[in-house]
């Protein structure tokens, strides 16, 4: 039998496993990124990064290579058997903390109002939601946090071009600019794992999204 048939061809993974998500924490185990498990390899293979599992004991790339498969690990195929996928990196050469900077957009809109109309407040799917400008373009109001409110459809049609007291409307809050860290168990809408709940514990809410253009 030649070398060539002795070795066991590279098995390659469906592109959702190779696209799913990693978590990354900076040397203070602090999250500030979130990357894909193609990428996260890539990191700790370079050695930028470390796996980290459950116990939170950190693994170089040999070391994790190396350690025991269970049942419940998600697993990559290699040339000569199997390695475990890490959902949570640390990376060796990074100490800074993610920035206090919530982006302007719908989703942080929506998740500031949690999803709760501010003129009749009730609380609904996002797909019967939208964005009203409490002073109206119109009239002069501008695309900013102190502005927007989440609204549905229904009041949204009822104010239409008016400012809240002219159409007989209150707000159930001021609008403001909420003062989040970038991180949560909500980012980016993604399906989220276990072994990232004690890190997002840690920190505020918030989604990372599309900005939105502030006049």
């Amino acid at each position: 039998m030649s070398a060539a048939t002795e070795i066991a061809a590279p098995y390659i993974p469906g592109p959702s496993l190779l696209n799913s998500k990693v978590l990354v924490l900076n040397r203070s185990y602090l999250p500030v990124h979130v990357t894909s498990v193609k990428r996260a390899f890539a990191l700790l293979y370079q050695g930028v990064a470390k796996a980290v599992d459950d116990q939170y004991h950190t693994f170089d790339f040999d070391s994790w290579r190396d350690l025991a498969l269970e049942v419940e690990h998600e697993r990559l195929g290699i040339v000569n058997g199997f390695i475990r996928v890490p959902r949570v990196l640390l990376l060796t050469a990074y100490e800074r903390a993610p920035k206090r900077h919530v982006r302007f957009s719908r989703f942080n809109i929506f998740a500031r109002d949690g999803n709760t109309c501010q003129y009749c407040n009730r609380r609904l799917p996002r797909t019967e939601l939208n964005l009203d400008h409490v002073i109206p373009r119109s009239r002069g109001g501008m695309s900013t946090w102190e502005n927007i409110v989440c609204s549905c459809h229904h009041c949204n049609r009822r104010k239409g071009g008016r400012t809240p007291d002219e159409a007989g409307m209150i707000l159930v809050k001021r609008p403001r600019r909420p003062e989040w860290t970038p991180f949560s168990t909500e980012m980016f809408s993604l399906k989220h794992y276990r072994e990232w709940m004690p890190y997002l514990s840690q920190v505020d809410s918030a989604y990372w999204n599309t900005e939105l253009i502030q006049d």
